[in-house]
């Protein structure tokens, strides 16, 4: 019996790995999602896992694991074993934004992940309760610089892109307002929306629906151009602000040595996905930019974002609270 069971093990392991890949996935594969539901990291995932169920042939269920910025649930990713069934959404600020900010961070986002593909972009923008008094940016700024220290903002953690981005806006626009960390986008907006705190930096499509229901007046946004859906809020280069003109993406990554023929195939797989017209037309409904690039592109962003930030931290002098 124990004869076979070695025997049954060398044969495993004499499997090629594009064998051993062309079985894969065998069981549901779970997709860590870093932040709590309702943010723009949620809404992607859970759009893109419902395709890809049917695309991989097995179920792929998103779990969310928020804290620390996004840490918490990229250390659920860093310790899953490299076969996989763990993979997770790569953000800036799980990749960049914190562990640029964050010396403390028991991961390095360079070489402990293997990223698969940088599924799409997004705008971030700076939004304001109706209560709020100002609602463009001449006057929001104006009563900024009028008050010091009266207002705070929400963002979707500490050392994330949302609390970075606003950092490097406020020392730049040379204002000061207080930092309300949550536990992800969507117990931040729900705060704001509620008028608890007088104003959020978000990812624009998670910010999007209250909007649109006039429930958050945008100010400014970070993005390459105006958004069609707000074509009368300026961007941050416009407002004299290019170092603050930087958008966020959602991408997959896996622990670092997931085996190159499972990248290529659940790159593939999103790929598709993302080319399926309502997929595509719900993700870009939400002012995201659709990109799909390969692995070794995914990696390039991932490394130049996070020197991005680095300076940033250095250059500004931020610090944890």
């Amino acid at each position: 019996m124990q004869r076979r069971s070695v025997l049954q093990a060398a044969a495993l392991a004499s499997l090629s790995p594009l064998a051993w890949a062309d079985g894969y996935p065998a069981k549901p594969v779970r997709l860590i999602v870093p932040f709590a539901p309702g943010g723009t990291t949620d809404i992607i995932a859970r759009i893109l896992s419902e395709r890809m169920n049917g695309l991989l042939g097995q179920t792929m269920v998103v779990e969310n694991k928020a804290g620390g910025g996004g840490t918490v649930g990229a250390m659920e990713i860093v310790r899953a074993a490299a076969d996989g069934y763990t993979l997770g959404v790569a953000t800036v600020s799980t990749t960049a934004a914190n562990p640029a900010i964050n010396p403390r961070i028991a991961y390095n986002p360079l070489t402990d992940f293997t990223p698969v593909i940088n599924v799409a972009a997004t705008p971030n923008v700076i939004a304001v309760h109706p209560s709020f008094p100002a609602r463009d940016y001449k006057s929001f700024v104006a009563e900024l610089k009028k008050n010091p220290g009266k207002h705070s903002y929400s963002t979707s953690g500490t050392g994330g892109i949302g609390h970075l981005q606003m950092e490097l806006y406020k020392t730049l626009a040379g204002v000061f307002v207080l930092h309300i960390p949550y536990r992800g986008a969507g117990p931040a907006l729900n705060d704001t929306v509620a008028g608890q705190v007088p104003m959020i930096f978000d990812n624009l499509p998670s910010a999007l629906p209250f909007i649109k229901d006039g429930r958050l007046i945008p100010i400014v946004v970070a993005s390459s151009r105006r958004v069609p859906s707000l074509p009368n809020v300026p961007t941050f280069q416009e407002v004299g602000l290019e170092p603050v003109n930087r958008m966020a993406f959602y991408g997959i990554h896996g622990p670092k040595g997931l085996p190159k023929e499972v990248v290529d195939k659940v790159n593939a797989a999103m790929k598709k996905a993302v080319e399926i017209p309502d997929v595509r037309k719900r993700i870009e409904d939400t002012g995201s930019i659709i990109l799909a690039n390969s692995p070794a592109e995914f990696a390039a962003q991932i490394a130049a974002e996070f020197e991005v930030y680095k300076k940033v931290v250095a250059l500004q002098k931020l610090k944890l609270d």
